[in-house]
């Protein structure tokens, strides 16, 4: 049976693709920003983008929006202001809609914090990275740690309550002592989200074409189960493989995308995920390059249908992520997929401890979030 577009949450990702410079580890859809950014063309063009999008939406309120990079907070308050705008024009917002901006530590961003709260942001999310001076050094961040400490001041200065704090660890040359260090120190900001996630070198980047030293994998793994528990003493819940929270602050728009809601995206690059009236599920790329994408931004540089047997393996593969997994509602909905085939599918997992039967769903056990990619290998639908 197919997918029930009316029983599924709607969220909009929007991308702003500049930065500053580029981070050698990003492997992100990000360019460095010219000297004057075409705010008003590129706003022009990521309304043209939501307007040719609109049919997909189905009238459905969007449970949040998210502005991702790239850096927006390069963008000025007035422009974010305009693309929301132009959004809630459009599109019904539900009540407690979360809008989330990202932005890194900078004294000149910061100065825009308060305007992108009056704009109607209500959640930020701060590169902050790392702590230690010698670390955002080698990951050639241009901020260090007293701008970021500045950052979290000036978010809760500009009356942001919400927001998270990205912080990595398995740094170049990095001790477990110094991912200990680095972790006090982002706790001692007091933030209700923190997204720790381990050092990657991605396939495009100046990291992996010179690849520094990096931790082995006994060690970051060392530095994981060290900051679980310092993360859980602090008061903050794993409640995503790389996510912690204080209770009510897990983020919404993340959320919608580990339990397979739909998703319009705008902007460069810009991925989207949408269920048609029939309940085939939809993604759809954007143009990629800026200028290429302000000439054109309404027609996809990829797009295809996804098979029902992709889509099943699609949604264990964000849901079993969450520390409290999915329930059959969730799935049945969001995958038209049939409860009891998935069932017999995770049954060999579930004898080897690694997902287990919980309030009406399934979860992974902590031996099967340890092995996670082992796991989603053996449930790919050509190994069925």
């Amino acid at each position: 049976m197919p997918a029930d577009r009316d029983r599924i949450p709607l969220a909009l990702y929007v991308h702003l693709p500049w930065c500053v410079r580029k981070c050698p580890y990003c492997d992100f859809n990000s360019h460095r920003a010219p000297a004057q950014l075409p705010e008003t063309d590129y706003v022009d063009a990521l309304i043209r983008d939501l307007d040719h999008d609109l049919p997909l939406a189905g009238g459905r309120p969007l449970v949040s929006i998210f502005f991702g990079g790239g850096t927006p907070s390069l963008f000025s308050a007035e422009a974010i202001q305009r693309i929301l705008d132009s959004v809630r024009a459009r599109l019904p917002l539900a009540t407690d809609c979360e809008i989330t901006l990202e932005a890194n530590p900078g004294a000149a961003e910061q100065a825009r914090f308060a305007g992108f709260r009056q704009a109607g942001v209500n959640r930020l999310s701060i590169g902050v990275q790392s702590l230690n001076d010698q670390a955002l050094q080698r990951l050639g961040r241009i901020h260090d740690a007293a701008a970021a400490r500045d950052a979290v001041a000036s978010a809760r200065a500009a009356g942001f309550d919400n927001f998270n704090l990205d912080l990595m660890y398995a740094l170049p040359t990095q001790s477990t002592t110094d991912a200990d260090a680095d972790l006090q120190a982002l706790l001692s900001t007091a933030p209700p989200h923190v997204s720790r996630y381990q050092l990657t070198l991605e396939p495009g980047t100046a990291f992996h074409a010179r690849p520094p030293t990096l931790p082995d994998s006994e060690a970051a793994w060392t530095m994981h189960r060290r900051g679980a528990r310092a993360l859980t003493t602090a008061g903050l819940r794993a409640y995503e493989i790389s996510a912690w929270a204080r209770p009510g602050f897990e983020s919404r728009h993340n959320r919608n995308y580990w339990l397979f809601g739909d998703y319009l995206g705008i902007g460069a690059g810009a991925h989207g995920k949408l269920t048609d009236r029939e309940g085939h599920i939809l993604r759809r790329a954007k143009q990629p390059l800026p200028n290429l994408y302000r000439r054109d931004p309404v027609t996809p540089a990829a797009e295809h249908r996804v098979a029902p047997d992709d889509a099943r393996f699609e949604f264990l593969m964000n849901g079993l992520r969450l520390t409290d997994g999915f329930d059959r509602h969730c799935f049945e909905t969001r995958t038209g997929g049939d409860w009891a085939r998935l069932l017999r599918e995770l049954a060999p997992a579930m004898d080897r401890g690694l997902v287990e039967s919980h309030a009406g769903g399934v979860r992974c056990t902590a031996l099967g979030g340890r092995h996670l990619d082992t796991l989603l290998t053996d449930l790919l639908p050509s190994a069925a």
